[in-house]
């Protein structure tokens, strides 16, 4: 799950957050087990930016998230982004398979019933 906090650009014209109320909503609006990476887009438009690079990064820091600057407009870092995420994600369901021993015994009845099991590729 990605959780947009703020953007890059026009800053002016939203309300401004702290780091603690970003943080907070992020924890309030999102499962007790999403994944999140803070992600400044629009990376493109240089010459309107107010949040600067080692801002974003030290924010991220913080709240101890990854940090990825973007553009959609220019394709710049989309698809890093996205599989980092992914990566996160995935990381995260082996571990809780690691930990959680009935969840992996749960999968592998389901496969054995015939039911095509959600690792399989």
């Amino acid at each position: 799950m990605e959780k947009v906090v703020g953007k890059g650009t026009n800053q002016e014209k939203e309300p401004k957050r702290t780091n603690q109320e970003g943080s907070t909503q992020i924890k309030t609006y999102s499962w007790d087990n999403a994944q999140v990476i803070l992600v400044g887009n629009k990376c493109d438009m240089e010459d309107e930016r107010v949040i600067f690079t080692e801002r974003g990064k030290h924010l991220a820091e913080q709240l101890g998230f990854e940090f990825f600057e973007t553009s959609a407009k220019e394709n710049i870092n989309v698809k890093q982004t996205f599989e980092r995420l992914v990566d996160i994600i995935c990381d995260k369901m082996s571990e809780s398979l690691e930990t959680n021993p009935t969840i992996a015994a749960s999968n592998e009845k389901h496969t054995a019933k015939g039911h095509p099991s959600s690792t399989a590729a």
